[in-house]
């Protein structure tokens, strides 16, 4: 990864480096495409075999059939394009979780407003102690928020400002427990690449994915995985010629497997990119083999900010996976003194980079296969050099 040659990087959550092997791959891939044509009879073979191979791949990722796959530009797009097809009416609920990310809150608040109906908030911002007490407490505030008017809940896999993780295949079980079972959003932005499926994105009405953080994949390309009920009962929203089964038949029907949404040209090259990053995942071991060398150095980190005498994490417990978000401790560190923003500037001038975060405000830092443990006691070490100074 030429990224990490000349810095010590913890923000995968944000954006992970793009390995050497697929940026050969997708010039490769450019070159291909130039060789044969880019509108050439020859050409079209290729193109048809690069996606449907990557789509045949992310099946044992998603835990899915390829028919229920979509590919998408980022994460908003599919969260959005399977939501705006789905049938709302007037007084309709939205219930959406208080850790959402901005993008999908105001594409839900959007939709809200066109249609006339409700948004209500379910917490878990709070639910910062151990895995089984998080999921006894997701799933009570759950049943309490639900009313005959909620049609959909919106619920990360992996929070993306605490870490923590949500029990979908449990929210899924409790929602189709109710007379109208609401839909259910799943935004995967960072679970995708980085834990277990366990059967998340196929409890989920709409799992959206994106290639380019956990996965080390380039930037532009998702995937959003959609259940069988949502192809049955939901519409294409913005339609071009791959919606079509016949694509070059203007009066053609959409399909009838998650391809209707798919909008029109992409980026193959990308295709070729992800493919090669999700091999060399796949290289590593299974899921689970990955998620234990993710969590060996986030559990480092987590300890290192639980025992320091300046930061805290949020996190009570060790993070389930690789995303640890820490704010200074009352009194040492506080934040009228040093904003966890100033804190990124004066760490990236040491060749360090993280992120800070406004809601909570804290910092956030992640871990991945490739992060290495000097790595981490050098981040402690930096922070509690600024924290000294401050």
């Amino acid at each position: 990864m030429p990224a990490l040659a000349n810095k010590t990087y913890f923000n995968y959550g944000g954006q992970g480096p793009l390995p050497t092997p697929s940026l050969v791959a997708i010039q490769h891939s450019w070159a291909t495409i130039q060789e044969l044509g880019p509108f050439s009879e020859a050409v079209f073979p290729y193109a048809d075999r690069t996606i449907t191979e990557l789509r045949q791949r992310l099946v044992p990722w998603l835990g899915v059939p390829s028919r229920r796959i979509a590919f998408t530009e980022n994460v908003t797009s599919g969260c959005v394009l399977p939501l705006w097809g789905l049938p709302w009416h007037q007084n309709d609920q939205l219930l959406i979780s208080d850790a959402e990310h901005p993008g999908v809150v105001a594409a839900c608040r959007e939709l809200a407003h066109r249609h006339g109906m409700g948004l209500a908030t379910l917490p878990v911002q709070d639910l910062l102690g151990d895995p089984a007490g998080t999921k006894a407490a997701v799933l009570e505030r759950l049943d309490a928020a639900l009313t005959p008017q909620t049609r959909l809940v919106v619920l990360s896999h992996l929070l993306w400002n605490s870490g923590q993780v949500m029990p979908i295949r449990e929210v899924a079980t409790l929602l189709e427990s109710r007379q109208h079972r609401p839909w259910l959003l799943v935004d995967a932005a960072q679970s995708f690449g980085s834990v277990p499926m366990d059967g998340a994105a196929d409890a989920a009405d709409i799992y959206a994915c994106t290639g380019h953080k956990w996965c080390c994949g380039p930037e532009g390309l998702g995937v959003v995985a959609v259940s069988e009920r949502l192809l049955a009962e939901g519409r294409p929203t913005l339609i071009g010629w791959r919606s079509l089964s016949h694509e070059s038949q203007a009066g053609s029907g959409v399909h009838d497997d998650a391809r209707r949404f798919e909008v029109a040209t992409s980026c193959l090259p990308l295709f070729a990119g992800l493919q090669c990053s999700l091999q060399l995942l796949e290289d590593q071991g299974s899921a689970q083999d990955r998620l234990a060398l993710i969590q060996q150095r986030s559990h480092h980190l987590w300890q290192g900010l639980q025992t320091s005498s300046h930061w805290q994490p949020l996190l009570q417990a060790p993070p389930s996976a690789g995303l640890v978000s820490f704010s200074g401790r009352g009194g040492t560190m506080a934040a009228s003194q040093t904003s966890p923003r100033s804190i990124v500037s004066a760490l990236g001038q040491k060749g360090v980079w993280l992120r800070s975060l406004e809601n909570p405000a804290c910092l956030r830092a992640c871990t991945h296969l490739v992060t290495r443990a000097n790595e981490v006691d050098q981040l402690l070490s930096q922070l509690h050099q600024l924290a000294e100074v401050a």
